[in-house]
């Protein structure tokens, strides 16, 4: 009985404490869900929040892009604006212009005019004076008309060639005084200061020893230098300072560029003198490059040929009677541009061609011919409108004139040429008499090099080993001599050196 009692309460147990786990199971899971929902609710709550904030921020965004796109459109209205007065004042001065230009058609009309009212009253005359011949002279009327024609022509000759030569010059007069006046005009909105270029630089030195250095074991530094470059180099003619000669600037720069890397690298020596010199070179490359890019710049030309602008770089360095190439080329461009610009020419076209009109000076001492027809070619080469090519070929006046610009490109060209100081005759006598001497060695098979030195006084010669043995260049000496005797002018007398260098390199591996 008690064990009955007992299963029956423990089954009561059981029955309670399911009873008792299910109700605190479902009060677990209650109070998480109520969690679990208070979470959702704050992110919620937390998402329109940050929702709102965007929406405010992109409605100020928005509000800030608004205003400044009106300012962008008020100052673009407000440059619109400056344009259309600029324009109008233009107008105004052309409608000036052309009221000028009226008035005086009308007083040239105004003096035909009177022309033919006096032939009328000669006229007149002459018929009366015809009437009064026939009754006084007893002529027949044929006679004493050819009589006084003959009187009346010849005092009408007179008086109408005086009147025409009057308002002729009256013309010419008036045609030079407005042509001074815009030739004035031009010359003054551009004025560029140039120094005339001279055959030597100077390169200044850290101290006296390094031109110990310079010279090397027996010259040998030295002497590498002057034949990799062309030029001549004076140690002892200033303290601390080298003087580099030369009639040519391309070697000069670079006879300059290289010895300065050298000094700055420490190492002089024949090897190191031929990297530098080769680093040089594509320095000054770079630099005429350089140059080229500024020249278009500076007068506003953009999608230039870049072939076209190295080449101008390269004016940079090139003479014409002591007169820079470069900056002569941009003044002809500066100036053919204002001209035009008076006469109502097209100042885009003065001024490509007054900057390419001595682009063939780039390449003359390369290409046979003069450096107009260099010029032309390099330009129809380079796909270069007609209208530049035809504008830039007649400023030497080997082409005839066939647009108003090729004259404004010719007369802009004499102006920068002919103004005091530009120019110096002597100085680029002599730098053709050093190229004439150069080209003379060039002309002879087996010359790799040739290089005028000592202002002309000598001429050093750099031949092939593999094409001239050591007999061969004993000739060779002789024959340049006599070839430079025939054909040169030339003060005193010239030496002429041949120098053969055989050179011998193995590699240990």
């Amino acid at each position: 009985m008690s064990q009955l009692i007992l299963l029956i309460a423990g089954i009561g147990f059981v029955f309670l404490g399911s009873l008792l786990g299910y109700f605190a199971r479902q009060s677990i899971a209650k109070r998480d869900w109520e969690t679990i929902e208070g979470k959702l609710q704050k992110r919620i709550s937390e998402a329109k929040e940050n929702g709102e904030k965007i929406i405010k921020e992109a409605k100020e965004e928005s509000i800030a892009l608004t205003r400044e796109a009106r300012e962008r459109e008020e100052r673009g209205r407000m440059e619109i604006l400056k344009t259309e007065r600029a324009l109008l004042k233009r107008e105004t001065v052309l409608d000036g212009k052309s009221s000028t230009l009226d008035a005086r058609d009308e007083e040239i009309a105004q003096k035909v005019e009177k022309l033919k009212k006096i032939k009328e009253n000669l006229e007149e005359l002459r018929n009366q004076a015809v009437e009064k011949l026939e009754k006084t002279a007893g002529m027949s009327k044929k006679e004493a008309k050819d009589e006084l024609l003959g009187a009346i022509e010849k005092e009408c000759q007179q008086e109408l060639t005086g009147k025409m030569m009057h308002l002729e010059q009256e013309g010419r007069e008036a045609f030079e005084r407005e042509a001074k006046k815009i030739l004035a005009t031009a010359i003054q909105k551009y004025g560029l200061s140039q120094a005339q270029e001279i055959t030597t630089s100077t390169l200044s030195l850290p101290s006296e020893e390094i031109k110990g250095r310079i010279i090397g074991k027996e010259g040998r530094n030295i002497r590498a230098l002057e034949r990799l470059t062309g030029v001549e180099i004076m140690i002892d003619d200033v303290p601390e300072a080298v003087v580099i000669s030369g009639f040519d600037a391309v070697r000069r720069q670079i006879a300059k560029t290289a010895l300065e890397k050298l000094i700055k690298d420490g190492k002089i020596q024949p090897a190191k003198i031929e990297e530098k010199v080769e680093e040089a070179k594509q320095e000054i490359l770079i630099r005429m490059k350089k140059a080229g890019e500024a020249a278009a710049y500076d007068l506003g030309l953009v999608g230039l040929d870049p072939k076209l602008i190295q080449l101008l770089g390269r004016l940079k360095y090139r003479t014409s009677y002591g007169q820079n190439v470069l900056l002569h080329s941009m003044e002809v461009a500066y100036l053919a541009s204002a001209l035009a610009d008076e006469i109502g020419a097209d100042q885009i076209v003065c001024k490509k061609a007054g900057l390419f009109h001595d682009i063939g000076k780039a390449v003359d001492h390369q290409v046979e011919g003069s450096h107009v027809n260099i010029g032309i070619r390099i330009l129809e080469k380079l796909n270069t409108e007609p209208d530049i090519i035809k504008a830039m070929k007649s400023h030497h006046e080997e082409y005839p004139y066939e647009t108003i610009e090729s004259v404004l490109i010719q007369v802009a060209d004499q102006i920068s040429g002919a103004r005091p100081g530009a120019r110096k005759d002597t100085l680029e006598n002599y730098l053709k008499r050093l190229g004439d001497l150069e080209k003379v060695a060039l002309s002879f098979a087996g010359v790799e090099k040739a290089w005028a030195l000592q202002a002309g006084r000598e001429i050093r010669i750099f031949v092939k080993p593999g094409e001239v043995d050591d007999s061969q260049a004993k000739k060779l000496a002789k024959e340049v001599a006599g070839r430079v005797q025939e054909e040169l002018k030339y003060p005193g007398e010239i030496k002429v050196t041949v120098i053969r260098e055989t050179r011998v390199v193995e590699y240990a591996k």
